[in-house]
Order: C-alpha cells, then structure tokens, then sequence
C-alpha cells in the first residue's frame, strides 16, 4: 500500500504580516520580566483548555440543550380549579394532594438522546418543525384530515363536523350523550394538582364513592393516569383554549407537562412504565396539534425522544423498561405516539420507525394477518388488532392480502367486552369502512351505552358489565372509562388526529 510522501517545509511560506505580528511578540516576550511570560504563558493554557469539548457520559433520559427565547410553562399555572356553572363544587379538603411544581422550559434547539448513535434520532432544531416548518394552514389541514374531510378543524374541532361523522358513521345521539357524561365524570374525579389518580381515593369530591375494580399496587403511576383522563377530551375536540372545560384542561396538561419535563423525557411515576410513556406522547403531541400552543412542543418532543432512545435496539420493540425486548401491546402505544407527532410536525427518526417495523415482522404470523405477543407463537384477538392497526400507520393499503385476511378474522370474532381488544379493533374496521364496519359498530355501540354507569357518583363511568383487558386489574375504572369513551369518539376521533390522510401516508421524513 503506497503512504503519502511527507510535505516539504520548503513549500510553505508565511506572509509578511504574520512575520511582522511574529516579530514583535518576540520582541515583547524577550524584555518581559519572567513572572509577565510566566502569567501569559498560564493563561494560554487555561484558554486551550476552555475550547476542548468533553464528551458526556451515557445517560439513559433524553437530553435537551436549551437556546432561545424562552416561553416557558408558567402561564399554564394560572388555574382555577372551579368546575362550569351547572357542575357541584366540592370543597378540596385538608389531605389534599400538593401542587405538582412545573419546571420552565426556554425554547428547545437540539434533542439528544446520548450516545448511542444508531438508536439517537436526527438532531433538528424544533424551531425548525414546529411553527416554521408547518405553518397555521399546514397544522389545521393536518387536523382537518380526520375522518377523510379537509378544512378548518376537521372532526375534532367543529360541533357541525362532528354531528355529520356521527350520523354517517354509526354513532348515535345515545352515544354521543354517553361520551359527554363520560367526560364529566373525568372532571368531577380531578384532583386538586390538575392530573389524575387510578386510585379514586384522592380525589376530594369521589373518596372511594366508586367503586375501583382493580388492585392497589406499592406505587401510583400519576402520569399513566392523567394521560388516560385527557385523551377522551382530546378526541371530544376539546383542549385548553377550546370547548367547555378549558380551564380544567389547562390544568391536567400543565401536570403531565410539567412531569415530562421533569424527568427529561420520561413521562411515568414508580408505579408506571412505556405504557404510560406512550400515552403520555400521544397526548401532549394531539395536545400540541390541536392548540398550536408552542408551551406544548417541548414537552411534546422529550416524549417522543425517551420514546425513540428506548426502543429495543436489536429487536426494535418496546416493553415495560427502556431497551427491553418489546411486545407487541406496549409497541401499540409507542407507534402510536410516535404517528401522533409525526403529524405534529415534530421529529421523529425513520431509523425508530423502521425497526419498529422489523419488530412487527418477527411477531407476525400467517404473513402478517395475526401477530403474537412476545414471539409469532401466541396470537390472539386484541394482539391481532394491535398488529393491524400498526401496519396501518406504517403504510400497509386496505387491499394488502394479510391485512383484508386478519381483518376479516376481526369481524368473524366480533366485539367483547374485552374493551383492550375492541379499542384497537374498533378503529381498524372503522377505517376499512362497509358492512363489516356497520355490524361491527351497532353492537359495539349499543353494548357500551348500555353498560355505562347511571347512578350515584360512577354515572358516566364503564367497569361493571366491561372487561378492561391488558393490565386492567391495576388501573381499574377509570382505565375502563378512557377506553369505552374513546370507542366512542371513533366516528370522529381517530387515534392520532386520525383519517385518510394518517392512514395513507406513510411517516414523513
């Protein structure tokens, strides 16, 4: 192998103002007393030690660097906690749960996600995605996709929009008076900090007046539980600068802001895990779309960024720890938030949406139709839904063989009160729309109006007469009321932000 010839010093020259600039700092140096050349020489070195640049340690949590103006989170404090005019006011009582502190947050500029370079997503500044790069018009015709119409709001946002998706999708005005109550009963069970417990306990006005249905656990998981609660609102087309509870939204997004931001990235307590992590993505991404409230998208971005740096690096999935090999029910949620900021405008990495993708292949069975758990060993009805509704956002078309065939599997089962299943199960024969989607959704539709609770303090809630499925027995009522009121916000909800476009576009990059 030939080796490059050493450079001739004869072939380089220095200018006569460098020799001049040379000259006289020799001058200087040579009559300078000792101690003078001695301090300068000192502060040379000290200067070269300033510019060298370490390189940090691993660290497991999303790393920010923040630059910029900031706008930070304060304004979300400004909260009244009084419920609307025609809702009880019950009075917090001296056991009340402490005000969560909200950490500010100054512009995001770069994301990190430590060391590991294959795992890391592209470092984008945020102030080149969010309101820059996806303009007012572009963020409203994202949201204006749902349920495959365009303009304005779309689905969400608009009372008129939303009664023409319920009228020529199934719902009913039954189902639609079931979503609000449902939602009341979220308000009415907030606690004093703005987020949620699973635990019905703390809350002031409930004190264990529900029934919870689940197990107490050694920890609470705050986060996984105020996620839950928003969702439904969001689905509603409700967020803090629109529809009835905005104040209360204002609060219950200030809580879940504020703990991600804590954590760096990680949105859940002791007692949770990337369930919560996931859902708490989805919601501070929607969150995010829906208000264009730029408080939202630094919170929204260190979600999906823990998300990406804890994918299984050699499986490509998701479980209950960071790196963990995945299954295919904790991949659901994290896809899921991962779509959501998609289409937010935010910035997620192909690399983590292609691994994710691989992950699904090695779950898959019956080419694609079914999908296992941990392995292609043990499908099942709710992993199936999970699996087709993912291959959906990852681009899979209607007419895919494995798809119609897994599809046609979902229907032959119909629904149960397994709400895990029909959660998932609910919005991909949505989306295939025809008959199976009508026989489908008639009984799914009229087994939740008639299993939600009708007196006492649990009207508005589901547990009794449903089956929360994965997990339920630890998160228990209100577990089971975010899925039963967000099965029936499909005709114009979608998870996320949801309709022909989130469907038949594959993620941007």
């Amino acid at each position: 192998m030939a080796t490059d010839a050493a450079p001739d010093d004869s072939t380089f020259t220095v200018a006569p103002a460098a020799q001049s600039a040379a000259a006289l700092l020799g001058g200087l140096l040579k009559n300078a007393p000792a101690w003078a050349v001695s301090l300068l020489v000192h502060v040379i070195v000290l200067l070269s030690m300033a510019l060298v640049v370490t390189q940090p340690p691993l660290q497991e949590k999303a790393r920010v660097i923040v630059s910029g103006a900031p706008e930070t989170l304060d304004a979300f404090e400004d909260f009244d906690a009084s419920l609307p005019d025609d809702m009880p006011v019950v009075e917090p009582t001296t056991d009340e749960v402490v005000m969560t502190d909200v950490v500010p947050v100054d512009n995001v500029q770069v994301v990190s996600t430590a060391d590991d370079v294959d795992a890391a997503p592209i470092a984008v500044e945020l102030s080149d995605f969010g309101t820059e790069t996806a303009t007012p018009a572009d963020m409203l015709a994202t949201v204006g996709a749902i349920g495959g119409t365009a303009g304005g709001l779309g689905g969400r946002a608009s009372a008129a929009m939303r009664n023409q998706l319920v009228a020529t999708g199934g719902g009913s005005s039954q189902s639609e008076a079931a979503v609000e109550a449902g939602l009341k009963w979220f308000i009415q069970h907030q606690l004093p900090d703005g987020g949620w417990s699973f635990n019905l306990k703390e809350c002031p006005s409930c004190k264990g007046q529900c029934s919870e249905g689940r197990k107490e656990g050694p920890a609470e998981d705050r986060c996984g539980a105020t996620a839950l609660a928003l969702l439904p609102f969001l689905g509603r087309g409700y967020t803090h600068k629109e529809g009835p509870y905005k104040r209360q939204l204002e609060a219950g997004l200030t809580f879940l802001a504020g703990m991600t931001v804590k954590g760096n990235g990680k949105a859940y307590d002791k007692g949770g895990n990337m369930y919560s992590q996931g859902l708490a993505g989805i919601v501070l991404s929607e969150g995010y779309a829906m208000s264009q409230d730029k408080r939202l998208q630094a919170p929204a971005q260190l979600a999906l960024n823990f998300i990406m740096q804890a994918q299984d690096p050699v499986g490509g999935g998701w479980r209950y720890a960071p790196k963990q090999p995945g299954d295919t029910s904790a991949v659901g949620w994290q896809l899921m938030a991962l779509k959501s900021g998609n289409m937010a405008y935010l910035q997620v990495d192909p690399l983590t949406v292609k691994r994710a993708s691989a992950f699904l292949d090695s779950v898959q069975s019956d080419d694609g139709a079914a999908y296992g758990y941990i392995d292609a060993k043990t499908p099942g009805p709710a992993r199936n839904a999970v699996g087709l509704l993912c291959r959906m956002y990852l681009g899979w078309k209607k007419n895919h063989p494995a798809m119609e065939r897994g599809i046609a599997n979902l229907a032959k089962g119909g629904p149960s009160n397994d709400l895990y299943h029909d959660y998932y199960a609910t919005q991909v024969l949505h989306h295939m729309e025809g008959e199976t989607w009508v026989s489908w959704n008639n009984t799914m539709r009229d087994m939740l109006v008639s299993t939600q609770a009708k007196k006492g303090h649990e009207t508005g809630s589901w547990f009794e007469g449903v089956n929360g499925g994965h997990g339920a027995d630890a998160v228990g009522r209100l577990y089971c009321t975010s899925l039963s009121t967000m099965i029936l916000e499909v005709y114009y909800r979608h998870l996320p932000i949801y309709g022909q476009q989130s469907v038949e576009e594959e993620f941007k990059e």
